[in-house]
């Protein structure tokens, strides 16, 4: 496993409305540093274990109602993989716990969508064998909840927050096998 580095970005020219400078501090999981702990490895048919962020994430705007988490891989070799669409996340969340549950919505009424895998919830890191692949954990604060359901796909959940986003928040980390 490579080193990895936390990315903090104001992505505020994009399509959505965040203003400049409103960035969410995204805490380095464990992949983003590099380790891979035998607390957290979740052993599942030809894929790697799941690492979760599980660290609190930083104080969003006070408008913030839900938040969106995306992790993808954009170094797949078919293009960027989606490994995990979680969304309306409620506004008083500021951590996941380990090893999310892979059901449509957590007890906390957090909805999960598609991933590349085919499947609900979190799918872990299993690039194939070689150079590392980053893995890139976004999380956006919404000024509403989405109204989509559970299963949705990652570009339904893209498209519905467009105009919504106040702030965002990304890091990086990488993988190798």
């Amino acid at each position: 496993m490579q080193q990895g580095r936390t990315i903090l970005e104001d992505r505020g020219k994009g399509p959505a409305r965040a203003a400049p400078g409103s960035a969410l501090r995204l805490p380095e999981t464990d992949i983003g540093r590099g380790r891979r702990p035998e607390r957290r490895e979740e052993s599942r048919p030809g894929r790697s274990p799941s690492l979760l962020p599980h660290e609190p994430v930083g104080e969003p705007p006070a408008e913030t109602r839900s938040f969106v988490l995306i992790v993808d891989d954009p170094d797949a070799p078919g293009g960027v993989f989606t490994h995990w669409v979680l969304f309306n996340l409620p506004v008083g969340s500021r951590e996941l716990p380990e090893a999310v549950p892979t059901q449509a919505q957590l007890p906390n009424g957090s909805l999960q969508g598609k991933n590349d895998f085919g499947g609900i919830g979190y799918g872990g890191p299993c690039p194939p064998p070689g150079r590392p692949h980053r893995y890139q954990f976004a999380l956006y604060a919404l000024d509403q909840p989405l109204d989509l359901k559970a299963g949705a796909s990652k570009k339904q959940v893209i498209g519905a927050m467009q105009g919504h986003i106040l702030a965002q928040g990304q890091l990086t980390g990488t993988y190798q096998r």
